[in-house]
């Protein structure tokens, strides 16, 4: 495979440093509420990586963190009555429940912040007798930007922004603070009473860490000084990751990450998602729209990860008639082959062009595409040839981690819910979306899900 490294800007080849297995990081979720389609989009992409890599016979080794202390779980937690263990193992659970239904591969490794504490400790004590950090007044530990030279290399800070940074030595004591602001970082926050219970024992007083620190502590634990590739979304390349570099080059040595690997946001109908604007879809939103998970991954892998990708619902309804019409042609093979097709080996033949796109920068929409391209070829095919064709399909659904819905069967809608449903797609064209609401909960009840497009709907029973 061959991906775009962000700090060397260019696409690069991806061995392993060992020669052996592709170690790989990428910052996962903050356990604070349910994650949005927006986050969702990032480990989508990641699962593909991982799929890929693995689909190609590379051995890999995946990584990713659950951040369950920072200023966000803290303050949740607290407005929900509840622990903070409590509070953030709900959210885990509900976040792997996703996950499940999106067909991610879970990590091999998936630590917590609050475990690793300890190691935490260790860093920072690490990087005060180096130099590179000091104690504030109150007990709270601060990383000297001014200390890296190299600060600033992977978001390609304008040197001016960085020298301003350095001479103001400001400090910037919250987890996550203004993306224009080069401020001295937050290694242990000293204790105050917003934390509540919510402290550890310190060198330097009752506290927590930081939460750039934690994915450096255990990068180191479980990937060394050195691994082959980090990855999160793009809006994390600074100040998080800068950061990450900073504290992990300055107390370890080594290269850290050899490529960096970041995804591009996910818009909603052309704007920003937002709770404000009422567009930061949930999975089980969706679902009670009559959206699956797996229209909503096909969503997902329809764009090139370094491009916005702008979610719609007139996307999912394409989503659907697109694995609908790969669910036909599956079963248009199925029938053609050989139920007793022996294949030592399965090669991509009519689908080798989606497989080198998808190895091309993780080109997926190009992929999806030529997937099409092999299918018009392959329905043509009888025999131990559609015995092959399919195999080398399904290998390829299987690197894009999607999951064919069963082949569209008639289904006759008796005409008292023809005539709802018809109800409703007259208020909803009035925009009266409360009654519209109304009116699919009395079609759900009635057994029947309605999934909308821009101008019709489809019927489908439950």
């Amino acid at each position: 495979m061959r991906l775009y490294d962000t700090l060397a800007r260019k696409t690069k080849d991806l061995l392993p440093i060992d020669g052996q297995t592709f170690r790989f990081y990428c910052c996962g979720p903050t356990v604070y509420g349910p994650a949005h389609i927006g986050n969702f989009r990032t480990f989508v992409l990641q699962d593909v990586f991982r799929r890929t890599l693995e689909t190609s016979g590379m051995r890999t080794l995946h990584v990713r963190n659950l951040t369950d202390v920072d200023d966000k779980t803290i303050r949740e937690s607290q407005r929900a009555g509840q622990s903070l263990t409590e509070f953030t193992n709900f959210w885990t659970v509900k976040f792997h429940q996703d996950c499940d239904k999106l067909q991610c591969l879970p990590p091999h490794i998936e630590p917590g912040a609050v475990e690793h504490i300890p190691q935490q400790v260790m860093m920072i004590e690490e990087l005060i007798a180096k130099g590179h950090a000091y104690s504030s007044e109150d007990g709270s530990v601060y990383f000297n930007i001014a200390s890296f030279p190299e600060y600033g290399r992977l978001s390609h800070l304008d040197e001016r922004e960085l020298e301003i940074g350095r001479t103001q030595a400001q400090r910037a004591n919250a987890d996550e603070y203004e993306k224009q602001s080069v401020s001295d970082f937050v290694l242990w926050k000293a204790r105050r009473d917003e934390d509540g219970k919510n402290f550890w024992p310190s060198p330097w007083g009752d506290g927590r860490p930081g939460w750039h620190l934690e994915c450096s502590a255990m990068i180191r634990e479980y990937l060394g000084e050195s691994f082959d590739l980090h990855s999160g979304g793009v809006d994390l390349v600074f100040p998080h990751h800068e950061n990450e570099i900073a504290q992990s080059r300055c107390a370890c040595g080594g290269d850290f990450a050899a490529s960096w690997f970041h995804i591009a946001h996910l818009m909603v109908d052309g704007g920003k998602m937002s709770k404000s604007l009422g567009n930061l879809y949930t999975l089980e939103d969706l679902a009670e729209k009559g959206w699956s998970a797996m229209e909503v991954r096909y969503v997902l892998l329809s764009g090139h990860y370094r491009k916005p990708l702008n979610f719609t619902f007139d996307s999912l309804h394409a989503a659907r008639e697109a694995m609908l019409k790969m669910a036909k042609a599956a079963q248009q093979l199925s029938a053609k082959a050989p139920a007793d097709a022996v294949l030592t080996s399965v090669e991509f033949g009519l689908f080798q062009g989606a497989w080198d796109t998808l190895n091309d920068d993780l080109n997926t929409a190009g992929a999806l595409g030529a997937i099409f391209t092999g299918l018009r070829e392959a329905v043509k095919c009888e025999g131990l040839a559609a015995a092959k064709a399919l195999a080398a399909f399904h290998r390829l659904l299987r690197a894009l981690g999607l999951v064919l819905p069963e082949a569209e069967k008639s289904v006759t809608v008796p005409e008292d819910i023809i005539a709802l449903a018809d109800q409703r797609l007259a208020v909803r064209q009035a925009r009266d979306w409360a009654q519209s609401d109304v009116l699919r909960d009395q079609l759900a009840a009635l057994g029947w899900i309605v999934k909308d497009s821009k101008d019709s709907y489809e019927l489908s029973q439950k």
